[in-house]
């Protein structure tokens, strides 16, 4: 059988599974049941396309180049509304936000964000010492010598600008541009210029009152059409988590992934742990952890499966207001810095267990206090180093190690496995996103418990 008949077939069943939960969209099936089971027949589906025709097949390649149009046109679409959804968002938020409070908002979701980071460190480098990983020994190929190579050049680019400019980089000279998604700090110049908009609009409520009045209600509108815009996009989700999932383990390479079981296993161990800290700490605050497991699954699934905490921000900022009773203005600020700072899985977790695994190859003691100490000061602070940098855990572990003086090179070695262990960062990056919205609202007694404690409505 030819190639193409192959292909038009894989397309036809994927097609059919589709229509599946459009059927069972129709039946009242939750929206978060439906994502869930997408994922689970989107793993089967990718498994069964790479044991019959392999995962380097054309076969492989050109069902999923098909099945792209609906995965890669949801991200896309996704990516299109988060910029427009920060500024209106942020701007909606901030204006209905006492002044007094803004600064006190702010810094308590920067300090969760960080701080839980540096609980991050500690897990991985702990679970890396437990593991025994250590990058001594280890056979490089060319393709992974190439990879750290290549790395190594973009680590120099990253140095070349000091770090007072890499600060400074982050106030926009062209807004505009920002909201564009263009720069290295997009995300974080446009939560700036939101904040500048907001504090001059609170600003003139006095001597202006019918601009304020007026400017308040455009920023209204706009806010209502982008959430509406974004509630449109999200009815997509299953069909696009069900492509997702589809694609990823159709074109894994399972060699190297068999080759680098170890570092695998540790890596979603940490994580894990990480997810278990974020429940104690919402328990310490008084905030039921297991109705946040069911109410952050679709937002959490859903980073799960695309690998991206930008394009998830649209869910988890509604799933904080709508499910969870956050604030608009915490829901709004956390998500939005949680893109950009903190960053528990890929800032946190995977610069640690690096460092802890490429130390003994330049004969440190990688569990020293001194070390470890070190270690995880420096994991902290580079969470803000990279805010808005391409290349998310990747480039904060070239950052961590040059930091601490360790070759970076090695990290290339990972390369082939990162896709399967980014999937396990992007949701625990989510759910600390979610913790901070909620410990923050929870501080400054404007979490509405009535609404976290809900059942949860039947979606459609």
């Amino acid at each position: 059988m030819n190639t193409t008949v192959l292909v038009i077939l894989n397309i036809m069943i994927m097609a059919g599974l589709i229509y599946g939960l459009l059927f069972l969209k129709k039946r009242n099936v939750s929206f978060t049941t439906r994502v869930l089971l997408a994922m689970g027949i989107g793993i089967l589906y990718g498994a069964a396309l790479q044991i019959l025709f392999g995962s380097a097949s054309d076969v492989v390649k050109e069902s999923n180049a098909w099945f792209n149009i609906i995965s890669n046109g949801y991200v896309r679409l996704l990516r299109m509304i988060v910029i427009p959804l920060i500024f209106v968002s942020i701007t909606s938020a901030l204006i209905n936000q006492e002044s007094k409070n803004l600064g006190k908002m702010a810094t308590q979701i920067i300090a969760i964000l960080v701080i839980t980071t540096a609980i991050a460190a500690f897990v991985g480098a702990t679970t890396s010492s437990v593991f025994k990983l250590d990058a001594t020994g280890m056979q490089i190929g060319q393709s992974e010598m190439a990879a750290g190579e290549k790395l190594e050049t973009r680590l120099e680019d990253f140095k070349s600008k000091p770090l007072q400019e890499q600060i400074v980089e982050i106030i926009p000279t062209n807004p505009f541009y920002s909201m564009t998604g263009q720069g290295s700090s997009s995300t974080l110049s446009v939560v700036v210029f939101a904040s500048f908009v907001s504090i001059a609009a609170i600003g003139i409520r006095k001597s202006k009152p019918e601009s304020a009045v007026f400017f308040s209600n455009l920023i209204k509108s706009l806010h209502d059409v982008v959430m509406r815009i974004v509630t449109m996009i999200l009815r997509m989700t299953p069909y696009a988590v069900l492509t997702l999932m589809a694609r990823m383990v159709s074109t894994s390479n399972f060699t190297e992934i068999l080759r680098l079981i170890n570092f695998v296993i540790a890596s979603y161990v940490a994580l894990f742990i990480v997810f278990v800290v974020h429940l104690i700490i919402l328990a310490i605050f008084g905030i039921n952890p297991i109705t946040y497991i069911k109410k952050a699954a679709t937002p959490l699934m859903f980073a799960f499966s695309s690998r991206s905490s930008a394009g998830t921000l649209p869910i988890t900022i509604e799933t904080q207001i709508d499910k969870m009773g956050v604030p608009s203005g915490h829901a709004n600020l956390s998500a939005s810095l949680g893109t950009s700072i903190g960053q528990n899985g890929c800032a946190g977790v995977y610069p640690a267990m690096l460092a802890i695994m490429i130390a003994p190859t330049v004969g440190i003691n990688p569990m020293a206090p001194a070390f470890l100490i070190k270690l995880i000061i420096v994991t902290a602070l580079a969470s803000f180093g990279i805010a808005g940098v391409g290349g998310g855990a990747t480039f904060a572990a070239l950052t961590v190690l040059s930091a601490m003086g360790l070759p970076v090179g090695l990290v290339g070695l990972l390369i082939a496995i990162e896709p399967l262990i980014d999937m396990g960062r992007t949701l625990v990056n989510v759910s600390d996103s979610i913790v901070a919205g909620l410990v923050s609202s929870k501080l400054m007694g404007e979490l509405d418990m009535e609404v976290y404690n809900s059942e949860i409505k039947i979606e459609s």
